[in-house]
């Protein structure tokens, strides 16, 4: 007993120590606001569409999509390269053709009859046509796509948003059903 009281009061006076080592402090906690929304520019599509129609793929780098630079480029390309190629050989055809109305027989198409070099004008100048139609039609979906894309960055996807899929036994046949869910947490 007589060691018992001096170990107990030992450890009530630490207890007590420890209680007021620390200087107490007024502390103001800041609650960070998860629900505030972040600026939107409603102007950003108009502007990345316009940078689009200046100069093709400056709406996708507007957008900080880089890699759909190299596709706009290849779609206008390839499309302008058929254009002019096509309208090339038509003009070789059609003036073939003049100058053997003419009475000249000396142009490169000698092996082809009159009737095969209106054949050959009417099917490069449908080509030619269809590009020029595929050049103004990429030159749009580029601009379409800058804008499009401008406008979908400014939507809220975060984490608390989700969708999967759920496969689930039906009740009656124990057949699996393939569903959908769509989950938001608050």
């Amino acid at each position: 007993m007589n060691k018992i009281v001096p170990i107990g009061l030992l450890f009530f006076l630490t207890g007590t120590v420890s209680l007021f080592a620390q200087v107490k402090k007024d502390t103001v906690l800041v609650v960070k606001d998860t629900t505030a929304l972040q600026e939107i520019d409603p102007l950003t599509p108009a502007k990345a569409a316009f940078y689009s129609a200046i100069l093709p793929g400056l709406g996708q780098a507007y957008n900080k999509k880089y890699w759909k630079i190299p596709l706009v480029y290849g779609a206008i390309g390839t499309s302008l390269y058929f254009y002019i190629d096509n309208n090339r050989k038509y003009h070789d055809y059609r003036d073939a053709y003049k100058r053997r109305l003419e009475g000249y027989n000396d142009d490169n198409y000698q092996f082809l009859d009159d009737s095969r070099l209106i054949a050959g004008q009417k099917f490069y100048q449908r080509n030619r046509d269809l590009s020029a139609l595929f050049v103004v039609g990429f030159y749009v979906l580029n601009i379409i796509d800058a804008n499009v894309d401008a406008a979908l960055i400014q939507f809220n996807v975060n984490e608390r948003l989700s969708m999967r899929p759920e496969i689930y036994p039906n009740d009656v046949t124990f057949r699996p059903n393939v569903g959908l869910t769509f989950n938001y947490k608050f």
